[in-house]
């Protein structure tokens, strides 16, 4: 027996969970209420630029907002902004961003469209290409839709407006990338379009245009920007405290495990599909000594790698973790890596340095006086420290990162 068709209150319930913004909560009302009565489906988009190649778990929380509308049997679209990419989206900017090239948009939308698919259904997502109308849109049409909204309007925007006070160049150009988002929601005569906070002028920019084109105006619904594992900063690969939805099982379970007990609850709320309530009974539960927060992520950390790996991965990661971290042992699948090493040794920093686990000497140096390194189980805080070609030794540099270096005298010259 098929489960119960969900109440249009169920509905909302489930798609505003985690939301921040929801411009207007009543109108989405009437139009859930809509789609019941008559079975067609709500037009759902979401716009991404390609302006990386890879997807961490902060692009998925806007992601699993989309799979929410898809699991109610609405249509969602993955718009991938190749046109908008040439233009560079100013959100953020205190200066105007330079634009891609084609090949480089082409490459990394490619990348995009494989890796949306471990969480959405490839067979029910719409994906389609800005470009596909923009490039036909002509003269006249970019006359017609600049004429849509004004320059107070645009110097509304925080960073519009902060650049402009502050005497520096904004580019006409960048004016137009809000509009031309705005335009595929005429073009595709959405219902609802999701985005990120720092996203909500762009959004709102849909909203003001599509009744000059006798169009219903769009929902606008934005989702937070999810805090990166220091539990600071926002997710982002240049903060390096991110976790790639393509890294291995072993290590996307390890980078969970490292996030404190309060940002928990965080992770629960935007990167499952728990509802609020159940969330809540489960912090309850761990208040009252009920269960081990311990416990409680390491089921958040074997949901992750479910969505993106599958549940033998996840299970076979919590093994490993255990072991490891509970057990004090080495991985199953250490690494070996080979260092040459003068005759006189070499730096401890440039060890780190060459089997990867630091950009510089620098930052190597850094992590030693912080005491994250260890040889052979032994702490090390040295920052002079000094390794010869004797013996091979395990490097450890903070919970993770873990390889047995094989030293190798350096050829004479």
């Amino acid at each position: 027996m098929s489960p119960p068709t969900p109440t249009v209150a169920d509905q909302l319930a489930y798609l505003t969970k985690g939301c921040v913004d929801v411009v207007r909560e009543q109108d989405l009302n009437k139009k859930l209420e809509r789609s019941a009565e008559t079975g067609t489906p709500l037009t759902v988009k979401v716009g991404f630029d390609p302006t990386a190649p890879d997807l961490h778990l902060g692009h998925t929380v806007l992601i699993r907002k989309m799979k929410h509308f898809q699991d109610l049997g609405h249509r969602v679209i993955f718009l991938i902004g190749d046109f908008t990419g040439l233009i560079g989206d100013p959100t953020g900017r205190s200066k105007t961003r330079p634009p891609l090239t084609r090949a480089e948009i082409d490459e990394n939308a490619e990348t995009y469209k494989k890796q949306v698919f471990k969480l959405l259904d490839p067979d029910r997502t719409v994906v389609d290409f800005n470009s596909r109308w923009m490039d036909e849109l002509g003269s006249e049409g970019w006359v017609r839709l600049a004429a849509r909204y004004n320059v107070a309007q645009m110097l509304e925007r925080r960073e519009f407006r902060q650049r402009y006070d502050q005497g520096q160049p904004i580019s006409i150009h960048e004016f137009l990338y809000p509009l031309v988002q705005a335009y595929d929601s005429v073009h595709l005569k959405v219902d609802v379009e999701l985005g990120g906070t720092d996203q909500l002028f762009n959004l709102n920019v849909g909203r003001d245009i599509m009744p000059a084109f006798e169009l219903e105006r769009q929902i606008v619904m934005t989702t937070p920007l999810l805090v990166g594992l220091d539990g600071v900063e926002k997710m982002s690969k240049s903060a390096d405290n991110y976790v790639g939805i393509t890294e291995p099982p072993n290590e996307m379970f390890g980078k969970v495990m490292s996030i404190s007990d309060s940002l928990m609850w965080s992770y629960y709320e935007l990167l499952t599909d728990l509802t609020v309530a159940e969330i809540e009974t489960m912090k309850a539960r761990v208040a009252d000594g009920e269960l081990h927060p311990k416990r409680a992520k390491l089921d958040l950390g074997c949901r992750i790698v479910t969505d993106f790996h599958s549940a033998d991965a996840a299970e076979e990661a919590e093994r490993e973790f255990e072991r490891r971290f509970a057990g004090k042992a080495l991985p199953s699948d250490l690494g070996e890596r080979v260092v040459e090493v003068p005759a006189d040794g070499v730096r401890l920093a440039t060890v780190i340095v060459d089997v990867g686990f630091a950009d510089s000497n620098s930052a190597s140096t850094r992590l030693i006086t912080q005491g994250s390194v260890r040889i052979d189980g032994e702490r090390v805080t040295d920052r002079g420290h000094r390794v010869d070609a004797t013996a091979p030794f395990v490097l450890q540099v903070g919970k993770r990162r873990v390889v047995r270096v094989n030293p190798r005298p350096a050829a004479a010259d």
